[in-house]
């Protein structure tokens, strides 16, 4: 079973592609962010935060205690800050992403992924914006339900600041504890 995850930078127009052979979890995600940053590092360490617009999925929701657990130490790794910015429910049309990955479904279009080689490969040759996407896979495995404990929560806490009229949508995550 492969888990596809993508990142779609729109000022650059680079997509990357990170296929586990795993269970789409909030710990699978957060590994394919931190494996997205170390193949970009270079073009991308220049910003001062990372601004992810991110869909609904429960892995990724802002009320995922253990997405929200992982960000923190991805956040702490690589010394920025983390906006995440949520698409409303049923507003996934509106996110590039979503486009891209209309167009990879067009490209291997009736094709049998019959092998990891194979989807792999189909990838490759995908094109956004005439680039072809960074294509990754690595082979893992992740238990669910895995979940902070409520003495962690306390402390996840301290390092998210979330929009006080958009608290489910808007979540700053900060490498450092905020101060209120």
């Amino acid at each position: 079973m492969l888990a596809p995850f993508g990142v779609l930078e729109v000022e650059a127009g680079q997509s990357t592609i990170i296929f586990g052979e795993c269970r789409e979890t909030s710990n699978f995600i957060v590994d394919s962010l931190e494996r997205w940053y170390k193949i970009r590092k270079k073009e991308i360490q220049k910003y001062k935060e990372i601004l992810i617009n991110v869909d609904n999925g429960s892995p990724v929701s802002g009320s995922s205690t253990q997405f929200l657990k992982r960000m923190i130490l991805f956040s702490q790794k690589i010394n920025k800050p983390i906006h995440l910015v949520y698409y409303p429910p049923y507003h996934s049309k509106y996110n590039p992403v979503e486009r891209f990955w209309g167009i990879l479904e067009n490209y291997w279009n009736g094709e049998i992924l019959s092998s990891i080689e194979k989807t792999l490969m189909i990838a490759k040759a995908t094109t956004w914006k005439k680039i072809h996407p960074l294509v990754d896979y690595f082979k893992a495995e992740y238990e669910t339900g895995v979940k902070p404990t409520k003495e962690e929560m306390k402390e996840i806490n301290k390092y998210i600041r979330r929009s006080k009229t958009l608290p489910k949508w808007d979540i700053y995550i900060s490498p450092e504890k905020l101060t209120s």
